[in-house]
Order: C-alpha cells, then structure tokens, then sequence
C-alpha cells in the first residue's frame, strides 16, 4: 500500500506482524539499526500539510499499518496488509530484543511514566535489559542540538533497541535523524505505548478493539481533543479511497 505526496512515496512494507518480527529478528542479529513507524490516519492528515514529516517518514526503513482505516485502504488497493499496532508491539519488541541479548532505551512521556513502563517490562520480561531512561523536557525539538546529544547518549548507552514515545511528528523525525547519528540502534516509534505500559493511558477494551471502534472509545474519553482530530480524519478518507483504487486500477 502506497501513499504518494509528489515525488515522495510513503509505502506500508511491513504486511504482517511475522513478517516485521523476521525482519526485526535479522537486524538485531546482525546489529544493524532501524527505524519503525506506525502509520494510522491522523499520521496521513499530517503528511499531507507537513513536508518536513513527509521526509521523516521516507526516511524509515519500515512501516506498518496501525489503523483500521489504513488497512481498508489497503484492500481497496488491492494491496492487503494486516493490522500491527504500535501500542501493541512494546512487549513483543521488548521479548525479541531480550532473545537476542539487545539492550533498550525508553524515550518520551515522563519520567515517572518511564519509570513505571520500565517496571512493568522487566516483570513480564526479567531478560529486558532497559539501560535508559530519558523523558525530554517540554518542547523538545528533535533537530536541536540538544536531540543530537539524546542520539549520542542512546548511542553510548549501548542500546540496540530504542522506543520513542513523543507523538508524531516528533518521534518519526527523532528516529530519522537517529538512523544517520545511531546507526546501529533500532528506533521504534510507539506513540503511546509506553504510557499505556505506565498505566498513565487506558487502552480501549479487548472487545473494543476487536469490532474496529477503539477510535470511537477514545474520541469519547477526550471527546474536545479528539473530536477536531478525526473530523480532519474523516475529511481525507474519500480522497484517500480514490488513490487507493487508483492503485488498484494501475496494479
């Protein structure tokens, strides 16, 4: 599944979660870093209107759907990719890195809420090696000189797997500039997935999630932050549809 803004192409190339953990597992064996984005339909609203996250996103070496949405307009296409959310990668990222002896950074949120995701990733994985922990302050900007210096401490640190949790666009461009300067770390941007860990976020549930409507729990719980957020959603839905048969039509 494409999405196409100009000359740059956006490409979902990660179909399913077994494939992105074979790819995974061959990059930790062989030290070589990464960057991971998981695109859902508000990332989409801001591609459109952000050349800046545009290029941060051509820059990751693999995505995957994380949306309903995103996989809908993939069958539309013609081109089917499965549903991999991000906040539901953290433990099998954590439990893979653990397997191949890949120490991990945790970046974003707070740090009570790093403390606390830490806590719980070590409980359900004792074999977790977190040797990080870093929550940048208030308007962290991940083209600051101070963002050089967070990639050199990951770096140095000798984490090979590193979940950042700053919300698009922040933590897809942290993670670009990361593949240049930390090289053989792994950057995972995982939105709120650390939060959800910390138990500061309520994740929708089970049953939620499985009739497709953790959008609609979620709106309802911040329905004055969230409601604008989705209108402008819904708004590129019917022109995402018509590049998505486009697709279809060109094969």
């Amino acid at each position: 599944m494409n999405f196409s803004y100009g000359d740059q192409t956006i490409r979902v190339n990660m179909p399913d979660r077994a494939a992105l953990m074979a790819e995974l597992t061959r990059r930790f064996r062989a030290r070589t870093g990464f960057a991971l984005a998981t695109i859902n339909l508000d990332h989409l609203v801001k591609l459109r209107a952000d050349p800046r996250f545009r290029d941060a996103y051509a820059a990751q070496d693999l995505v995957v759907a994380d949306g309903n949405p995103v996989v809908w307009l993939s069958r539309l296409a013609g081109r089917p990719v499965q549903l991999v959310p991000g906040s539901d990668l953290v433990m099998p990222l954590v439990r893979l890195a653990a397997a191949q002896d890949v120490a991990i950074a945790l970046v974003g949120s707070t740090d009570d809420a790093l403390k606390a995701a830490a806590q719980r990733i070590v409980t359900e994985e004792p074999g977790a090696r977190i040797v990080l922990r870093i929550a940048p302050p208030m308007g962290f900007d991940p083209k600051s000189k101070a963002a050089g210096a967070l990639l050199r401490q990951i770096a140095d640190s000798g984490a090979g797997l590193c979940f950042i949790a700053l919300g698009a666009p922040k933590q897809e461009q942290l993670a670009a500039r990361g593949r240049i300067e930390a090289p053989e770390v792994g950057f995972a941007s995982v939105g709120a997935g650390l939060d959800f860990l910390a138990g500061d976020q309520q994740r929708a549930p089970a049953w939620v999630r499985r009739i497709a409507m953790e959008w609609a729990w979620r709106m309802l719980s911040a329905p004055r932050r969230l409601v604008p957020r989705y209108a402008r959603c819904a708004a590129i839905l019917p022109g995402e549809a018509i590049n998505a048969m486009r697709q279809r039509r060109d094969g």
